[in-house]
């Protein structure tokens, strides 16, 4: 027989009651996680990219957006311009075939001043001078006007007592404009005032005075 050997108890490692064994292990979800204190740190620096990218884009739309203004302001200069030139042109083609209709619209003055614009001749000279009115032309010149050199041409001169300045006296072809252009000016003959006749007249205007005033205050 096999004696046991008294007071020999196996032993077993003390446990608390109420508590199992799976207590005394740590929870491996206790403890943070590497990963996901990283993750922050990650994202942060995908902000930062898509911001920088973000201003490269700006900036290059903004580039582009002055370059088509540019491009605009320079297509509208060029436009008007190529209008200014197409108009100025115009003007100039104009002016030159009316300068060319002058003596025959002088011809036709003659002819009216005359008595002999009669028949089928009036006719074609009033349809001709209508049709140069609509393109722009515009006759010039009266007598009794102030001489102006800019817009007149002297051909005879004379004295007159009845004029206070150089007027036009008469008209010996009348000038054409078209607008404010002058493609020619009337060809007059002035009259400037007679030598001493302003001293006269002031004279006789000192005179007129005494006589309504009652004549001279005696001393």
């Amino acid at each position: 027989m096999t004696e046991e050997t008294p007071g020999f108890d196996e032993q077993q490692p003390d446990v608390p009651s109420g508590a199992t064994s799976d207590d005394a292990e740590p929870k491996a979800a206790d403890s943070p996680s590497t990963e996901e204190g990283a993750a922050p740190a990650g994202d942060t620096g995908q902000d930062v990219a898509l911001v920088a990218q973000l201003d490269q884009a700006r900036t290059a739309l903004n580039e582009r957006t002055a370059d088509l203004q540019r491009l605009q302001a320079e297509f509208q200069n060029y436009r008007r311009r190529v209008e200014r030139d197409r108009i100025a042109v115009k003007e100039i083609a104009i002016a030159n075939l009316l300068t060319e209709l002058l003596p025959v619209l002088d011809d036709i003055g003659r002819a009216r001043e005359h008595g002999e614009l009669v028949g089928g001749f009036k006719s074609v000279a009033e349809s001709l001078e209508s049709t140069a009115a609509k393109m722009g032309l515009q006759q010039f010149g009266k007598e009794g006007e102030p001489f102006d050199p800019t817009i007149h041409e002297a051909l005879m001169h004379s004295y007159a007592p009845d004029v206070t300045e150089t007027t036009c006296v008469a008209i010996l072809q009348p000038g054409y404009r078209i607008g404010e252009r002058t493609i020619r000016p009337a060809r007059v003959a002035v009259a400037e005032p007679q030598p001493g006749a302003q001293t006269v007249k002031a004279d006789e205007a000192a005179e007129a005075d005494d006589k309504e005033s009652g004549g001279p205050e005696e001393g």
